[in-house]
C-alpha cells in the first residue's frame, strides 16, 4: 500500500502478543496483494487491463468494495471517485511530472463512477468508458485496517492501536487513559496543529504534503479533483472520525475535494462522523461534534 504499519496491543502473554500482530501484517499483505495498482499480478491491476473489453470476474471482497465506493461518490456528489485514476495515473510523485492539458483532458474524458458497472449476482466489474482506470488509494487501507481489528477481536485483543499511514483505528482505551494521536502540521514537519483523546473509533487523515511536487509554484498533490484532474488547493489537510477505517478515509479524500465549507456541510448531515480541517491559510476548522470535547490546539 505504499506506506508503514504499526500495531501496538496488550495480551495476555508474549505468544499471543506476537502471533495476533503476524496476523494483522499478514492481512496488510494479502490486501497490498490483491489491490495494488503497482503489482502485475493483483486483483486491481487485472481489472485495469481487461474491464474496459469485458466484463472481468472479480472477488466478492473487491465487489462489496467497489460497490462502497460508488456508495460515496453518490454521497459526495462524485468528490469521491475511485475513476479519478484514470488521470491520477499520468502523475509522477517521485519525479515531479505531470501529464500535459492534452494527456490529463483525455484522462479526464475516461472518469466517472456512473461509468463503473458491478454486477454482483454475475461476480463481474466492466468499465464503460475506454481509457477507464480505477484506484483504491483512497480506500483500501481503511479497510485494511477494519479487517486487522477485526481480527484482534477475534482473538481476544480488547486495547489495541493499528495504523496504515494516515489510517489508524484504536480499540478500547490504552490501559486506562485514552490513545493519543496528533494531527500533523502540514507545513512544519514534526509539529502537530491538535492532539486527539481517542477510545474505540476509526480516524483518517488526507494531507497535501503526502506525496507530493511544486510545478510552476503549484502543489500537484496525491489527492485529485476528479471533475478536474488537478490537486485542490482550498484545504492543507482533512482528518475524519468514525466508527470504521473505510468510513473516515472514504470521507476524508471527500471533504478534501469539496472544500471547507462543502466538506464541513457534508461531514454534519452524517450522525457519528466529526472533522476536522486545516484550511489553505492553516486556521483549524472543527466540525460541531468537537467544538466542545475539542482537539486540544498545540
Amino acid at each position: 500500500m505504499g506506506t508503514s504499519v504499526s500495531v501496538e496491543l496488550w495480551a495476555a502473554d508474549r505468544e499471543t502478543a506476537e502471533s495476533a500482530m503476524a496476523a494483522v501484517i499478514e492481512e496488510m499483505h494479502r490486501v497490498d496483494h490483491a489491490m495494488s495498482p503497482f503489482k502485475p499480478d493483483s486483483e486491481l491491476s487485472r481489472i485495469n487491463r481487461d474491464a474496459a473489453m469485458a466484463a472481468v470476474p472479480v472477488s466478492g471482497e473487491m465487489a462489496a468494495l467497489i460497490e462502497r465506493a460508488i456508495d460515496f461518490s453518490q454521497l459526495s456528489g462524485g468528490a469521491f471517485d475511485i475513476t479519478y485514476a484514470s488521470a491520477g495515473a499520468l502523475y509522477d510523485y517521485r519525479e515531479g511530472i505531470a501529464p500535459t492539458d492534452e494527456m490529463l483532458a483525455q484522462g479526464c474524458a475516461a472518469i466517472g463512477w456512473r461509468h463503473l458497472a458491478v454486477d454482483r449476482q454475475a461476480g463481474t466489474v466492466r468499465f464503460l468508458r475506454p481509457g477507464m482506470r480505477i484506484d483504491l488509494g483512497g480506500f483500501a487501507k481503511g479497510h485494511a485496517v477494519d479487517n486487522a481489528v477485526a481480527l484482534l477481536r477475534q482473538r481476544g485483543i480488547t486495547n489495541a492501536f493499528v495504523a496504515a499511514g494516515g489510517d489508524s483505528r484504536v480499540l478500547g482505551d490504552r490501559r486506562g487513559r485514552p490513545w493519543t494521536i496528533g494531527i500533523r502540521d502540514p507545513r512544519r514537519p514534526g509539529q502537530v496543529v491538535a492532539v486527539l483523546p481517542l477510545e474505540d473509533v476509526a480516524i483518517s487523515t488526507s494531507g497535501d504534503y503526502e506525496r507530493f511536487f511544486e510545478r510552476d509554484g503549484v502543489r500537484c498533490h496525491h489527492v485529485i479533483d476528479p471533475k478536474t484532474g488537478r490537486s485542490p488547493d482550498g484545504v492543507r489537510s482533512v482528518t475524519v472520525l468514525a466508527d470504521d477505517g473505510l468510513t473516515t478515509e472514504g470521507l476524508s479524500k471527500s471533504v478534501f475535494v469539496l472544500g471547507l465549507e462543502k466538506g464541513l456541510q457534508l461531514v454534519e448531515s452524517l450522525r457519528g462522523v466529526d472533522a476536522i480541517v486545516v484550511d489553505a491559510a492553516g486556521v483549524l476548522h472543527y466540525s460541531s461534534g468537537l467544538l466542545g470535547a475539542g482537539p486540544r490546539p498545540q
